[in-house]
């Protein structure tokens, strides 16, 4: 392959959707963990049909109607004689909503005009759950559920969010910087609570020099205006204060403030504020050139800025009283390790490069709201009557995370939990809150002993730990009517998830469906007798099932929405084989594809692919649906051209612990390409590959890892395809990067150890870099100039193809088209 730049139109990125068959479920069984074994899954899976037309790549990359409309979203009717779910039209960004009753086998639309009455997935109840109220496009609805009514309360283009009932009976509601209640009854409604970013105006300021306090001793026109507005002012006060129809003055939090978060209490007499100095996403330089706008022109596009330029935000904790009007700030010094100098041993090896001494000193350290990815309810909980509350905090620096409650009669915060990592601090798998009916006790998320598990705890007593063992849970719901924490978890396997509940008062534990795929989210019914979920497994996209949670039932199908063409076509199925690793005792787990004809004693060994996924932090070698739906139909393409493939879960992927997830730090690229190795070992090994042809492709992290493997490891793969990749961390953006590799000032020694730019000169195999040019993600300057040390290094073998209208997730299927056509050409070339 010689050097070559070639510009391609292309489009569309990795959509993951799911998949299932009809199985049964069980109940009753503890959370187990087994031993690694290779997993097959075949196994209820295979299709039945017949193959009806050849399997190309256009096919594969052409719009995803063609796979499947996935059911989303899915949610229960308030009576639990059916549910709700969104699915996509066909050849359409529009996704249309729909019932399907339990006793029906056909789901109808739901009708635009009625849509209002239903959009109470994340409705709050009134203490009798005589009341629910919930918003829709931003208004807000009531429903009685003794009658049916809905009544709805506001109609405006105002956005009214953070709906909670309060103890007394009304409603609360946030408006921008203002916080309402309502009386679902009269309808009456009254601003309790208005935040200002600005000083409290003063109606007589100070003279501000000489000049002006002459003017005030000399004048008396202006002695008595001065007089006169003061006299109007302490007048506006008082009626403020003493007159109930009036909505109450201000909270000035001061001149060049923003908003964080604010959370107001059920007793709706108090409310917990976060400030900060104004933050920018980005700053004036941070522009991309869009070279093919509507307009005919260049134009700037506005981007993220990169962790080179990031700086430290800290968050101030206000306490406010709707009663008395005062403010309380509160400090951090209460929290242990607040002023610890976290960074010292990184920051001193990083001196001792540079020829100087680091001297540690103790200082408090930026400290925020805990920003956890997958959060709807944010940071700040209350207890159900607003006697306490908690807050989950984090430092800047990614070492630490607190969970602490308010000391309202002390003015300060406690802590009830201190969660330390020497590397970081996982920005997910921090689900916390109250527990029902408790002022005292809550629950949370934790890695301390290495997996994400569940705890309970009294406020200023210990812990309980719920869950154990080797497995991690995901998307905790507290439920009060069954005193349980219902979660899915891979307990029985790393790549298998099922349902599961634990009793926060016995701590008994269990396994409510045994599938043998990906349990991917889940609904109780208003009852808590049923659950609705959406089940994948390998070969089938997600779907709908039911399951009653009083008996050990089997598990219903509701939906069936993969294509018969998508079911026409005899995918390949993947094994997910435990690769034993040279490096640590956890082996990497592998799904592997074979050929249909696959022959183990074959004469000619066959070639093989290794894709990697994308994210760093993701699981893909598991019994599910792929994240990567194209990538895992053109592994079947490549089977059927005679390429076993395999597609590994390195160190840094998610599901299988801390340790592997933070074995990257400051070394991201390193473990990884270790594991690369152990895979392509075992293959040769144990399957019939010939390990001198083999190749690998992958995006984003994927194609961070392809440069290190084939810069650092040469010869490993003969061929290697790297698309829209990461070059150099320093230009990624600060919320992933400086967890994994701390800040560029701080750590340059990881910076430049972890960045494939500054290892370009060992490529010595065929390369092929895809990169869009309006990638607001991973930005095309990462290709150009990774480009330009390639051709200052005089390397021959790449080349590089671009795609001037496509962000980091392509749209088009011209470009899926593309793209994957110049990797089968690359494999082609050089493998066989």
């Amino acid at each position: 392959m010689k050097t070559k730049f070639t510009v391609s139109i292309l489009a569309a990125f990795i959509a993951a959707s799911c998949a299932a068959t009809d199985v049964a479920g069980t109940s009753g069984s503890s959370a187990t963990t087994t031993a690694p074994e290779t997993l097959s899954l075949a196994d209820g899976n295979t299709s039945s049909a017949v193959e009806t037309g050849e399997l190309t790549i256009k096919q594969i990359m052409s719009d995803q109607d063609w796979v499947a409309r996935s059911p989303s979203s899915a949610y229960w009717l308030l009576d639990g004689t059916g549910v709700l779910y969104q699915q996509k039209r066909e050849n359409s960004v529009i996704s249309d909503w729909f019932h399907l009753p339990l006793d029906k086998e056909n789901a109808h639309k739901v009708p635009v005009d009625r849509l209002h009455n239903y959009a109470y997935s994340d409705g709050v109840y009134n203490d009798g759950r005589s009341l629910l109220a919930y918003s829709f496009e931003g208004n807000v609805f009531v429903r009685d559920l003794e009658s049916g009514d809905v009544r709805q309360l506001t109609r405006d283009e105002a956005r009214q969010s953070q709906l909670t009932f309060l103890n007394d009976g009304r409603l609360s509601y946030r408006q921008g910087n203002d916080f309402f209640v309502v009386d679902p009854q009269s309808g009456l409604t009254a601003q309790v609570a208005s935040l200002a970013t600005r000083n409290k105006p003063e109606a007589v300021a100070e003279p501000k020099d000489f000049v002006a306090r002459e003017q005030v001793e000399l004048i008396e026109f202006v002695q008595k205006e001065r007089r006169d507005r003061q006299e109007r002012a302490d007048y506006r006060a008082e009626l403020t204060n003493e007159n109930p129809s009036l909505a109450p003055q201000s909270f000035y939090l001061g001149e060049n403030k923003q908003i964080v978060a604010a959370s107001l209490s059920p007793a709706g007499d108090k409310l917990i504020v976060a400030i900060t100095d104004p933050q920018s996403w980005r700053d004036d330089g941070d522009i991309m050139p869009n070279y093919v706008a509507e307009s005919g022109r260049v134009e700037a596009e506005s981007v993220r800025r990169r962790v080179a330029d990031a700086k430290p935000v800290d968050h101030q904790l206000l306490l406010l009283d709707l009663e008395t009007g005062e403010q309380t700030p509160f400090t951090y010094n209460t929290l242990p390790g607040w002023n610890e100098d976290v960074l010292a041993e990184v920051k001193a090896e990083n001196y001792a490069a540079q020829g100087k001494d680091y001297e540690s000193e103790q200082a408090p350290r930026p400290i925020t709201l805990m920003q956890d990815w997958g959060w709807e309810s944010g940071a700040i909980r209350w207890s159900a009557t607003g006697e306490n509350a908690i807050v989950m905090l984090e430092a800047w620096d990614n070492k630490d995370r607190w969970i602490a409650s308010v000391d309202f009669a002390g003015k300060q915060l406690v802590n009830q939990h201190r969660l330390h990592d020497d590397a970081w601090i996982n920005y997910t798998h921090n689900e916390f809150g109250f527990l029902p009916n408790s002022d005292d006790r809550i629950w949370y998320q934790s890695e301390e002993d290495g997996y994400a598990h569940l705890y309970t705890q009294r406020l200023g007593g210990n812990q309980q730990q719920l869950t154990s063992g080797k497995f991690v849970t995901e998307s905790p719901a507290v439920d009060a009517q069954t005193q349980s924490i219902y979660f899915t978890a891979n307990a029985s396997h790393p790549g298998v998830y099922e349902l599961y509940r634990v009793n926060y008062e016995s701590g008994e534990t269990e396994q409510l469906t045994d599938l043998d795929g990906m349990v991917e989210s889940f609904e109780l019914s208003p009852g808590g007798d049923q659950v609705v979920f959406s089940y994948s497994s390998a070969l089938q996209p997600s779907e709908l099932y039911v399951q009653s949670l009083l008996s050990s039932a089997s598990a219903k199908r509701l939906t069936h929405t993969a294509t018969e063409q998508f079911n026409s076509f005899d995918w390949s199925v993947p094994e997910i084989v435990p690769v034993p690793s040279s490096n640590v005792d956890e082996p990497i787990y592998t799904r592997v594809y074979y050929p249909d004809d696959y022959d183990p004693n074959r004469a000619e060994k066959y070639p093989a692919v290794v894709f990697i996924h994308g994210a760093g932090y993701l699981q893909n070698a598991h019994a599910g649906w792929s994240n990567y739906q194209r990538e895992f139909m053109f592994h079947t393409f490549l089977n059927r051209q005679g390429y076993v493939v395999l597609d590994l879960d390195y160190r840094g992927s998610k599901g299988y612990g801390r340790d592997w997830r933070t074995a990257i730090y400051r070394n991201m690229g390193w473990p990884e390409v270790e594991d690369l190795v152990d895979v392509v070992q075992w293959a040769g090994e144990n399957t019939n590959v010939d390990t001198d042809r083999m190749g690998t492709y992958g995006g984003s992290y994927g194609g961070f890892l392809t440069f290190m493997a084939l810069f650092n490891e040469p010869g490993l793969f003969k061929a290697g395809a790297a698309l829209r990749p990461v070059s150099d961390w320093a230009h990624y953006n600060t919320g992933y990067t400086s967890n994994i590799l701390n800040l560029p000032d701080d750590d340059p020694i990881a910076y430049r150890r972890s960045s494939p730019i500054y290892f370009t000169e060992g490529l010595q195999d065929a390369l092929l870099i895809n990169s869009p040019m309006v990638d607001d993600n991973v930005f095309f300057q990462d290709s150009v100039r990774l480009v330009q040390r390639l051709i200052e290094h005089e390397k021959e073998d790449f080349e590089t193809a671009i795609f001037p209208v496509e962000p980091h997730g392509f749209r088009q299927p011209s470009s899926w088209l593309d793209e994957y056509r110049r990797i089968y050409e690359l494999f082609e070339e050089n493998l066989k």
